[in-house]
C-alpha cells in the first residue's frame, strides 16, 4: 500500500515516528481502543500511559535539563503525526501542546517545575479561551471565574495551563483541576478516543507563584496550531494508505476498482492534498524558532491546508470505499470523527485565511533553507562572480522574447562562462553544483535583487539531452551560445494525433546517406517562429513497438522543407505554431543517442519540463488580490480571505519543494514532488484567478484596464498555457495514481 510522505525528514525523525507506531501497534491496537471508548471519553488515562511517557515520546521537545528529549517542535510533530495515524487514544495531543507552551515561560517562574512534572508524564491541557475566564487581583494572586467552551483532553488532565483576562491583559496561570472552585464537566465528544469537557471556575484562588510569565499569546497559539496540523496530517496519511489498499484489492466487473480512472484521479488528488497538508504542518512546526510574524504565517497556512480540509478529505476517502466505509465496524469513521473534532477545536478555517491574508498583504513567508557558513570556498567563488556581473549590463534582447531574464550581453556571458546559469550541469557547461551549492547560489542571487538571474527558457528542458547523448562537437557547437542566450529552442514533440500520448506520433524519419529525411506535422510548438533549433521526435522504425522505434533529433529550424503556421490563441496572440516538415534533411550527428533512444530522452526532457513548471510558484500569482487587499472597501474581508487561501496553497507548494531539497541534502533519492506540485499549482492557479475575477468584477468587463491597473483579463486568458503545459492535470493524476500510488492500469 502507498504511504504518503511523513513530517519527519531526517533518519532520526523517521525512527522516532516508527517507534511511536510500533508502540501503538503493541499496546493500543484499534480493537482495544474501541473497547475502551467509554473510559476514554470519561477522562480515564489509557493503561499504557506510564509506559508511553516513560519512553519520553510526549516530551521530545522539552529541554533536557527538565527531563525532556531536547528536540524541537518538528520532533514533537513527528510524534503527534504518528500517533494520529495509529489512532493512539488519550490526551497525547493536549499534553504535547501543554509541554510546548510551558517551555515558552520565563526561566525564573513556575514554568520550570511545571516542565519537570510534565516531562515525567503528568497529563495536561491548555485552556486558552480568550473570553471564557476572568481574573480579579488579590493581595497574593488572583480570583478566577468563568466558563469555557469545550476543550479536548480537559477531563484527563491533571494540570491545566489557562488564560484569564484582567485589566485588559492576558495572564497565563497554572490551575489544579482537583482544587476547590474548579468544576470539570465531561461532554459526549465527537472523537471517541479522547475526552472533551467544559471548565467552570468559581472563586478559584490562584496564588502569584502559579503565574507563568513570558508566554506570548500568539506564539502559544501557533504552537497549538502546528501540533494540531500534525495530527491532521497523520489522519490524511492514513486515508491515503487505506484507500490505496482498498482500491488495489476490491474488484468489480472482473478487475480491481483502482483501475477505474475516476477513482484513480480521486485517490491521486487525496495524495496531493496529503502532501500539501504534511508540508504545511512541517513548516508550521519549524517556524516555531522564527519571528512571531513568520510563525503566524506558517501556522495559519497549516490551519488552512491541513486542519480545515481534513474532515472533507476523510469523507472523500469514505466515498471511495463506498458503503463498506460507512459502517461502525470500519475504522474509517474513527478518523473522520477525529478530523472533525480537530477542525472544530480551532474555529472557522476562514478566520485563519483572513488572518493570513492580512499578514501576507505586506510580508511574505520565507521558506528558504538556512545554510549558514557551509562550503565557504564555493560561496566565495559565487560572490566574486555575481559581484563582477553586477557591474556589467546586457545590451541585446533575447532570441525568444524581450524579457530581462532572456537578455544577452556581457553580464550574461560572464555568468555563462562561470558555469552559473545552470550550475548543476557538468563542466564545462555548469560547475557540477551539489544541491547545497545550488541553494548557496539562490541565496546570493536573492541578496542582489538588481541582478536578474538568466533563464534558458525551453532550452532548460532540452540541453540535458544534448549533454547526455549528443556527440562532443555538437555539444560544443550548440551549448555555449545557448547558455549565452544567443540561440533559441523549441520542442517538436506534439502532433495532431499525439499530444499526451507521444508514443502515437507518426512523423517519420527515413535513413539516407549522411543522415535522415524527416516528414511530418507537429503542433502546439511554442516559440517555433523565433527558434534556431528544435528538439524533434520522429519514428525511425515503423515496425517497432509503440514506445520503441522513436529517434530524438536536433533540427535546424532554417532547414529547407520546414513550414511554420502560427496558431492564434484565445488571447489574440500567437505563441504556438503548427510545423510542417517535408523531406527535411538532418545530419547523422544531430541524432541524439541511437535511432531508437528517442522515448528515453523524451521522458527525461518531460521530467525536466515538469520540474521547471513546478518551479513557477516562485512568481507571485496573487498580485491583484494583494493590491486589492491594500485598498480596503466593502469586500475587504472577502479579499483578505481569498488572498489568505491563495497564499496558503502557494506556501505549501513552496514548502513541498523545500522538503524535496532537504531530502536531497540528506542524500535521499528524489521524491514525487514535481508531479504533486504540478497538480497543486493547477488547482491553486484556478482558485486564485476565480477569486480575483469575482472580487474585481468590473475589471473583467475590459480586456485592458482603463487606468494603470493590472491587466486582469490578459493574465487570466494566459492561464490555459500554464494549465496545459507539461501535461494536463488529468495526465498528471494518471501518473500519480499509477506510478506513485501503484494503482493498476486499466
Amino acid at each position: 500500500m502507498a504511504v504518503a510522505a511523513s513530517i519527519g525528514l531526517t533518519p532520526e525523525q523517521q525512527q522516532l515516528a516508527s517507534a511511536v507506531a510500533d508502540f501503538a501497534a503493541r499496546h493500543a491496537p484499534i480493537e482495544k481502543t474501541r473497547a475502551a471508548f467509554g473510559a476514554l471519553t470519561a477522562g480515564e488515562l489509557p493503561e499504557w500511559w506510564e509506559m508511553f511517557t516513560a519512553n519520553g515520546f510526549h516530551a521530545v521537545h522539552v529541554p533536557e535539563q527538565f527531563g525532556g528529549g531536547g528536540g524541537d517542535l518538528t520532533d514533537a510533530a513527528c510524534v503527534i503525526e504518528a500517533a494520529a495515524t495509529a489512532m493512539l487514544p488519550g490526551p497525547v495531543l493536549s499534553t504535547v501542546i501543554a509541554c510546548a507552551v510551558a517551555a515558552l515561560a520565563d526561566d525564573e517562574c513556575a514554568g520550570q517545575d511545571l516542565l519537570r512534572r510534565l516531562a515525567h508524564g503528568l497529563p495536561a491541557a491548555v485552556v486558552a479561551d480568550r473570553d471564557g475566564l476572568h481574573a480579579t487581583a488579590t493581595e497574593d494572586g488572583w480570583t478566577l471565574g468563568g466558563t469555557t467552551t469545550a476543550v479536548l483532553g480537559l477531563c484527563s488532565a491533571q494540570v491545566l495551563l489557562v488564560t484569564a483576562r484582567t485589566a485588559g491583559r492576558t495572564l497565563w496561570l497554572i490551575v489544579d483541576p482537583r482544587a476547590e472552585g474548579v468544576d470539570v464537566t465531561p461532554l459526549e465528544g465527537t472523537d471517541k478516543t479522547v475526552d472533551v469537557g467544559v471548565l467552570r471556575l468559581a472563586d478559584y484562588h490562584c496564588p502569584t507563584r502559579d503565574r507563568l510569565t513570558g508566554i506570548d499569546d500568539a506564539r502559544a497559539h501557533c504552537l497549538s496550531l502546528a501540533l494540531t496540523a500534525a495530527a491532521a496530517s497523520g489522519i490524511i496519511r492514513w486515508c491515503v494508505s487505506a484507500v490505496t489498499g482498498h482500491l488495489s484489492s476490491r474488484e468489480q466487473f472482473g478487475r480491481p476498482i483502482g483501475s477505474f480512472q475516476a477513482l484513480q484521479h480521486q485517490a491521486a488528488m487525496l495524495l496531493v492534498s496529503s502532501e500539501l497538508a504534511t508540508a504545511a504542518a512541517w513548516d508550521a512546526a519549524r517556524s516555531a524558532s522564527e519571528s512571531v510574524t513568520q510563525n503566524r504565517i506558517a501556522s495559519a497556512s497549516a490551519a488552512v491546508m491541513a486542519i480545515g480540509p481534513a474532515p472533507g478529505l476523510v469523507l472523500d476517502t469514505l466515498t471511495m470505499f463506498g458503503a463498506i466505509g460507512y459502517t461502525w465496524e470500519h475504522d474509517l469513521h474513527l478518523y473522520w470523527r477525529k478530523a472533525t473534532s480537530l477542525a472544530a477545536s480551532i474555529g472557522p478555517t476562514s478566520r485563519y485565511a483572513q488572518q493570513l491574508g492580512d499578514l501576507t498583504r505586506t510580508e511574505s513567508r520565507d521558506v528558504s533553507v538556512k545554510l549558514g557558513d557551509l562550503d565557504g570556498d564555493f560561496r566565495a567563488f559565487v560572490v566574486a562572480a555575481l559581484d563582477e556581473a553586477a557591474q556589467l549590463r546586457n545590451d541585446r534582447p533575447g532570441r525568444q522574447g524581450d524579457y530581462p531574464n532572456l537578455a544577452t550581453g556581457p553580464q550574461r556571458t560572464l555568468l555563462a562562462d562561470a558555469g552559473l546559469i545552470a550550475p548543476h550541469w557538468p563542466r564545462p557547461w555548469g560547475v557540477e553544483a551539489t544541491t547545497r551549492q545550488q541553494l548557496i547560489l539562490d541565496e546570493e542571487f536573492a541578496k542582489r535583487p538588481g541582478l536578474v538571474r538568466p533563464s534558458l527558457g525551453i532550452a532548460e528542458w532540452i540541453v540535458p539531452s544534448l549533454i547526455s547523448a549528443a556527440p562532443d562537437h555538437v555539444s560544443r557547437e550548440l551549448i555555449p551560445p545557448t547558455l549565452r542566450g544567443e540561440l533559441g529552442w523549441c520542442q517538436l514533440f506534439s502532433e495532431p494525433g499525439a499530444g499526451s500520448d507521444l508514443a502515437a506520433l507518426t512523423t517519420r524519419a527515413t535513413k539516407v546517406d549522411g543522415g535522415w529525411r524527416i516528414t511530418g506535422h507537429k503542433i502546439w510548438t511554442s516559440s517555433a517562429h523565433t527558434a534556431d533549433y528544435g528538439a524533434l521526435l520522429a519514428r525511425t522504425d515503423p515496425d517497432a513497438a509503440k514506445h520503441r522505434g522513436i529517434g530524438y533529433f536536433v533540427v535546424d529550424m532554417r532547414s529547407e522543407g520546414i513550414d511554420l503556421h502560427p496558431i492564434r490563441q484565445a488571447t489574440g496572440e500567437a505563441h504556438f505554431n503548427e510545423v510542417f516538415l517535408t523531406d527535411v534533411f538532418v545530419p547523422d550527428d544531430r541524432l541524439l543517442g541511437g535511432p531508437t533512444d528517442g522515448w528515453r530522452l523524451a521522458i527525461e526532457t518531460m521530467a525536466q519540463e515538469r520540474v521547471a513548471i513546478s518551479a513557477y510558484i516562485k512568481d507571485d500569482r496573487a498580485t491583484i488580490l494583494r493590491e486589492l487587499a491594500g485598498r480596503g472597501g466593502p469586500e475587504h474581508v472577502q479579499v483578505l480571505t481569498a488572498l489568505g487561501e491563495a497564499d496558503a496553497h502557494a506556501i505549501a507548494i513552496k514548502v513541498l519543494a523545500v522538503r524535496e531539497v532537504m531530502r536531497l541534502l540528506d542524500g535521499q533519492t528524489p521524491g514525487p514532488a514535481s508531479s504533486i506540485a504540478k497538480v497543486a499549482m493547477n488547482v491553486m492557479l484556478r482558485r486564485t484567478f476565480a477569486a480575483t475575477l469575482e472580487l474585481s468584477s468590473p475589471a473583467g468587463l475590459l480586456e485592458s484596464p482603463a487606468d494603470d491597473g493590472v491587466p486582469l483579463v490578459e493574465q487570466y486568458f494566459h492561464l490555459p498555457a500554464e494549465l496545459i503545459g507539461g501535461g494536463t492535470k488529468e495526465i498528471q493524476l494518471n501518473i500519480i495514481a499509477q506510478f506513485i500510488l501503484g494503482l493498476p492500469r486499466s
